[in-house]
């Protein structure tokens, strides 16, 4: 765990807006909009071979929302890739932390996070208990899991399910191998892999191709070392943090890889909570159901600016 008052260790030129270096050096892609003065800024995090366009349809529907900061997670999109050993979900953690420090130094926050988004504010509130109990008002759990992510059968039952998961994790390790920047494959065969494994029903093309064209710019390696950490992942009793805060949990009840009854184990840990199933929907919520993430997000930031 990195110390968010490292604030030395941590440069940044005010002239370049889109950038933000971490302690350990890493530079990372930055996205603001909305007004600056806002009182209250929302932070979304991405998840998985994703990058901030994640979450373009959602920012597109808020409306009035105040402030929204949103970036490229370490290894993916225009962030530099992981180094070594460093593709973990406590370091992400530790990025958010001075992120935040650094770019919304006041004022409440709303987390949302998306997929190893939600991880990634699971393991705050873990590592970073001060400033999430000082700073966050509201929480968003968006397809996103608390642990037990080694079981994942990817929706296929027996031997398949067991199978698939082992095929996974080869492909994890074929990818740490990769020195590649980017994967050298089109998109023409990306999207078909997308289209099983992370949609449900009926998918928009666009959904289809801003998916894959975000995975195509992830860092392979960094992918990699993150698919080990996300098995690794178990916040399940740290979600007590959260208590007593706003939160919402939504979940695709077609999502192979973060499955409903992974989102259940965060909504009965968190009583409290308002827990959101969307039929038929899959795991990239914020491309499927972009109009009701956006409606409940936005109602989380209401309710937060009230608390």
């Amino acid at each position: 765990m990195r110390s968010v008052k490292q604030r030395g260790a941590v440069s940044w030129d005010p002239s370049r807006e889109h950038r933000f270096v971490t302690a350990d050096g890493t530079a990372l892609h930055v996205e603001t909009s909305g007004p600056a003065d806002s009182e209250l800024t929302l932070v979304l995090v991405h998840g998985w071979t994703q990058d901030h366009r994640t979450w373009d349809s959602v920012v597109a529907r808020l409306g009035d929302s105040g402030r929204i900061l949103r970036y490229d997670l370490r290894g993916h999109g225009g962030s530099a890739p992981a180094k070594p050993g460093t593709a973990t979900i406590q370091t992400l953690a530790d990025d958010l932390a001075e992120l935040i420090e650094d770019r919304v130094p006041d004022g409440p926050i709303v987390l949302a996070g998306h997929s190893m988004g939600g991880m990634t504010i699971m393991e705050l509130s873990r590592s970073h208990p001060e400033l999430v109990a000082r700073r966050v008002a509201g929480v968003a759990f968006v397809a996103t899991s608390s642990g037990e992510m080694d079981r994942i059968t990817l929706g296929l039952p027996g031997i398949a399910g067991s199978g698939a998961a082992r095929f996974e994790r080869r492909l994890a390790k074929l990818l740490a191998k990769n020195r590649r920047d980017a994967l050298p494959l089109p998109l023409s065969v990306v999207r078909p892999g997308a289209r099983l494994l992370v949609f449900g029903r009926r998918p928009q093309r666009a959904d289809l191709d801003s998916v894959a064209e975000q995975l195509l710019c992830a860092h392979p390696a960094s992918v990699a070392g993150f698919q080990d950490a996300i098995s690794r992942h178990d916040c399940r009793v740290t979600l007590a943090a959260l208590s007593g805060k706003p939160v919402i949990v939504l979940s695709g009840e077609r999502d192979r890889l973060c499955p409903t009854t992974h989102a259940k184990v965060i909504a009965d840990a968190l009583p409290e909570a308002e827990f959101v199933r969307y039929p038929g929907a899959g795991h990239m919520l914020p491309q499927e159901r972009a109009q009701e993430v956006s409606a409940r997000i936005a109602a989380l930031v209401r309710r937060a600016a009230r608390v």
